[in-house]
């Protein structure tokens, strides 16, 4: 009888500790503000049994890679327009699951302190990947620097440019690449995110900026086999609740908006 009664007990105790260890989410995410949104949703994730693991990322291809092969159970960093270049692209199929912020995208300089300033051929500096620099592209054409062919392209390239009066030079880089060369170039179109990282103050020092009607929501994103998934729904709760909201608000002070 002892021993049937140490069984139960143990068996009990094991059960709890599965209870209590929940369910684990590795997610991944660049390092502001994403990252630290997360950080900040770990403790009422785990209140409702989710253990939730950040792994940060510096780039824009492997969040989405490691999520499609099953590595990562999702990721947040994107904008739908680069997924559904890069689903295309790489023959994915990952889905949004919820939008949570906008992070206006902006250009910046050390050389001038308005667009007025830019000489004929100046250098300016955009992102060498699809959406990014078709965003960076349109921004451009909205302050009248250039015209697009199509202006509703949302993957342009310098190819698409119809007009550039002022004989722009444009140098294509990796996103994570474009605040390193902010002496280097007269105008630099930046991610809010990498902005963030070198410091800058979107508000403040960019030259130029989207609007808080930026169609180019961030999300959390996932796979169909799991976007679904109790744990992945509690993720998207949470992301999406007034504490993070007040978060962003106080924390970005305009730099990175609310999009719930």
């Amino acid at each position: 009888m002892k021993k049937v009664l140490l069984f139960t007990a143990l068996a009990a105790a094991l059960s709890a500790g599965i209870a209590q260890a929940g369910e684990k989410l590795v997610v991944a995410a660049t390092p502001v503000p994403h990252a630290e949104i997360l950080e900040l949703i770990k403790p009422t994730l785990a209140k409702e049994g989710v253990d939730l693991e950040i792994k940060v990322f510096t780039d824009y291809v492997q969040p989405n890679v490691q999520v499609d092969q099953k590595r990562l159970d999702a990721n947040y960093f994107q904008t739908l327009p680069y997924l559904k270049s890069f689903n295309e692209g790489k023959g994915t199929h990952l889905e949004t699951v919820i939008g949570v912020h906008v992070e206006p995208f902006g250009g910046y300089s050390k050389k001038v302190k308005s667009l007025a300033e830019l000489k004929d051929g100046a250098t300016i500096a955009i992102p060498n990947e699809g959406s990014n620099s078709g965003r960076a592209l349109i921004l451009l054409q909205k302050a009248g620097l250039i015209e697009l062919k199509d202006p509703k392209n949302a993957v342009s390239t310098p190819k698409d440019i119809a007009k550039n009066p002022h004989n722009f030079k444009f140098k294509e880089l990796e996103s994570a690449m474009l605040p390193r060369v902010l002496d280097q170039v007269d105008l630099d179109m930046i991610n809010t995110n990498y902005a963030l990282e070198a410091g800058l103050n979107p508000a403040k020092d960019a030259l130029i900026i989207e609007g808080s009607d930026s169609p180019y929501v961030n999300y959390l994103v996932a796979r169909p086999d799991n976007k679904d998934s109790a744990a992945i729904q509690k993720l998207a709760k949470a992301l999406t609740s007034p504490e993070v909201k007040a978060f962003i608000e106080k924390k970005y002070n305009g730099a990175v908006l609310p999009a719930f």
